[in-house]
């Protein structure tokens, strides 16, 4: 299937870890992209202008649309808040998702939706994987995320129900655990690794996910965007392979010499593998596996630590 091009795109959240490197490969394969925060730093929008996204300043939790463009035809929305107050939160992810569809729809009715949801809606089920339709619960909250997964479950009904309303094509897509060649929790857990910090890991081992590069979130766009309907269909997305931390975190220290030393606990995030059936079903075939895209994420980010 043929990259997204030609079309006018609104990407929020592009001061995060995945929307801003989607913003730029959008840009660069021929799109119109408008990349939206609330760029409290200014100094953020410099790198993203060079690369070809027009910054544009909205803020969900407020419902301040005045810089929204006009005649935007695909909303990337990738803007999420942590907050960890229900009020805020609730206003963000789910409030303000509702919001950003319906001020997108007044400026063009033909506009479609990809709402960025999470894995994070699931209750958690040991290593069994979790499809689109089993129960949803409140896999963060352990690990002090209290707001995180509710109110992205109310984000996506809110998403779901403005979607039938208005007639608007959406796609409600529940990202696992994203990594790029600069970002990533596996980063994350190396730094951890080279400060002698205990890794978290669950208590029921493995701590398994579906880990899924920037290059194959970008690629696997256009695959998704073929639930996009009305009903706002949800579908898992993730990468081909399961891997957890305990994996990588020991493939990191193969290639570092570091050791990892990771420590037990409830009070962090249980596995959830993504059931990808609906993701294989549109031909979509991971281009990076998690080995090829940690060396890359490692090559990059801390060349110095390679032994």
């Amino acid at each position: 299937m043929k990259p997204i091009t030609g079309r006018r795109i609104l990407v929020t959240g592009v001061t995060g870890w995945v929307a801003g490197p989607l913003a730029q490969t959008l840009a660069a394969t021929g799109n119109e992209v408008y990349g939206a925060a609330r760029f409290a730093d200014d100094r953020k929008r410099a790198p993203l202008e060079d690369a070809g996204v027009r910054t544009v300043r909205l803020d969900l939790e407020t419902g301040n649309m005045a810089e929204l463009p006009d005649g935007i035809d695909l909303v990337a929305h990738f803007a999420v808040s942590k907050d960890p107050s229900f009020a805020v939160a609730l206003a963000a992810n789910a409030h303000g998702s509702a919001n950003l569809m319906i001020a997108a729809h007044q400026r063009h009715p033909d506009v479609e939706f990809f709402h960025c949801s999470s894995t994070a809606v699931y209750q958690p089920a040991g290593q069994s994987p979790r499809r689109e339709e089993d129960p949803l619960g409140d896999s963060h909250r352990a690990m002090g995320m209290e707001t995180y997964a509710i109110s992205k479950i109310a984000g996506e009904t809110l998403v779901a129900h403005t979607a039938r309303r208005l007639g608007v094509p959406t796609v409600i897509a529940r990202l696992n655990v994203p990594y790029g060649d600069a970002y990533g929790w596996p980063l994350f857990h190396l730094m951890m690794m080279e400060r002698n910090i205990p890794v978290p890991v669950h208590t029921q081992a493995p701590s398994s996910y579906s880990p899924i590069h920037a290059d194959d979130i970008a690629a696997s766009m256009p695959h998704l965007m073929t639930y996009a309907s009305p009903e706002a269909s949800a579908i898992n997305w993730g990468g081909d392979e399961v891997a957890s931390v305990e994996d990588w975190c020991n493939l990191l220290g193969e290639w570092t010499g570091l050791t990892p030393i990771f420590k037990p606990t409830d009070a962090t995030v249980p596995a959830i593998i993504p059931d990808l059936t609906k993701q294989r079903a549109t031909g979509f075939v991971c281009d990076v596996g998690w080995h090829a895209g940690f060396r890359r994420m490692l090559e990059t980010s801390r060349p110095d630590l390679i032994k």
